[in-house]
């Protein structure tokens, strides 16, 4: 089981990206959340299988077709055993 804490620059709000990702990620049974951000990037935890944590972060680097990723920087995070996916609203600025 691992966490990867990734932030997604680029075109990557009004695309359908939060859900795009929560769908992969139920596909592929993984855990976490996605949300906008006030400064345009989009944030999301991936926990799950290693393999396919991997793929979702493979997937960041794309999006959904409408998307256009410049940027996508990912942290290594310990598990906290989250058992859904979910879209969150963007946090307070």
């Amino acid at each position: 089981m691992v966490r990867k804490h990734v932030i997604v620059s680029g075109r990557v709000q009004g695309v359908f990206f939060r859900d795009t990702c929560r769908q992969n990620a139920l596909a592929r049974g993984v855990s976490g959340w996605v949300r906008n951000l006030p400064d345009g990037d989009v944030e999301a935890v991936f926990e799950g299988p290693e393999e396919r944590v991997a793929q979702m972060v493979e997937w960041a680097h794309q999006g959904p077709p409408s998307a256009d990723v410049k940027k996508v920087e990912v942290r290594d995070e310990g598990p906290e055993g989250l058992s859904s996916f979910e879209v969150l609203p963007a946090p307070r600025p």
